[in-house]
């Protein structure tokens, strides 16, 4: 499983329709943006088959960004069928993040 870059609106709202989705909101300025990094890479090895994950740059996409009340990054946003069911923002431990997102599939 790879992580896959937005970089449109539409390209967002058909990413998150269907399934679970872990939309990493991001900057390339960020530090902790960077540190949460791997995490995903890691959790995508682990639950690739059930999940999606999607990053979102904040600097290039500020329209997806404010829709979704993004106020700190990084912000992580699950989706199950497009609908929003949870936020964790700032970095998470690979093992707190792989419980919260169990907890959709």
């Amino acid at each position: 499983m790879s992580i896959v870059s937005i970089t449109k609106e539409e390209q967002f709202e058909s990413a998150i329709a269907q399934g679970v989705v872990l939309v990493d909101f991001w900057a390339p300025w960020c530090g902790p943006c960077k540190m949460i990094a791997p995490v995903l890479e890691e959790l995508g090895g682990k639950l690739g088959d059930t999940l999606s994950i999607v990053k979102v740059n904040v600097d290039d996409n500020p329209d997806t960004a404010g829709k979704y009340g993004i106020m700190s990054i990084p912000t992580l946003k699950l989706f199950k069928d497009g609908q929003e069911v949870g936020t964790q923002v700032g970095f998470v431990p690979l093992a707190q993040l792989e419980a919260w997102v169990r907890e959709q599939l």
